[in-house]
């Protein structure tokens, strides 16, 4: 644990705890929050919802994330949905007290523009994907991006994630039936296999240069 991460939770880890199941919603569409919510344990989805009820992620939190600074900082009208990915550990934080500690400690700020960036970054290279990317390499990002972020890094070098069809389609905003058609055709290449919802990487890198050619 770094000392800023150190410094942030110390001091968020005050404020009152709160544990909820897998697909619990924190914050609805449309509405202002309560509070910031700081993560300990498991992970948050941010998502919106499309005109045909399809879930759409836009970003997923993990540990020590604390969110939505948007509307905290900007007063910016919420249009997005948070809820749990699985068994899902915050604390609630009151939104002055967390912009206090942003203001008073620019370690922590930096800290946080510096992770702001990084999921820019992110941001912009999705949007590449979907704009021009086949479905693919759309899901093959979805899959590289999953295990840099969550992966669990194997002692042969291999990379395993968790993760369904479902969510890989709301990621990659592909159907379920073409995520599975792609899946099929890539663990036929070798590039990944599968054990029910365990997918493995034997080769992280090899997916990541696969990115983005053509059929």
């Amino acid at each position: 644990m770094s000392e800023v991460t150190d410094k942030i939770h110390r001091t968020l880890s005050q404020y009152p705890k709160r544990q909820y199941p897998k697909g619990q919603i924190l914050v609805f569409a449309d509405e202002s929050p309560r509070y910031i919510y700081y993560i300990t344990k498991g992970k948050i989805i941010q998502y919106d919802v499309s005109y045909r009820g399809d879930e759409i992620i836009v970003n997923v939190y993990k540990p020590p994330a604390f969110f939505p600074m948007s509307w905290a900082i900007n007063e910016t009208h919420n249009s997005y949905f948070y809820k749990t990915e699985g068994m899902t550990e915050v604390h609630v934080v009151p939104a002055n007290k967390a912009l206090e500690f942003l203001k008073n400690n620019p370690d922590v700020m930096y800290d946080l523009i510096s992770r702001l960036y990084k999921g820019i970054d992110g941001l912009l290279a999705r949007m590449v994907q979907l704009m021009s990317g086949t479905a693919k390499s759309r899901l093959l990002y979805e899959i590289a991006i999953e295990a840099r972020r969550f992966g669990e890094q194997q002692s042969d070098g291999s990379y395993r994630i968790n993760i369904n069809e479902s969510e890989l389609a709301a990621r990659a905003g592909l159907s379920r039936e073409t995520v599975n058609w792609e899946l099929s055709k890539v663990k036929k290449a070798n590039l990944v296999k599968i054990d029910k919802n365990v997918i493995t990487l034997p080769d992280l890198q090899a997916i990541e240069l696969t990115i983005g050619q053509t059929e």
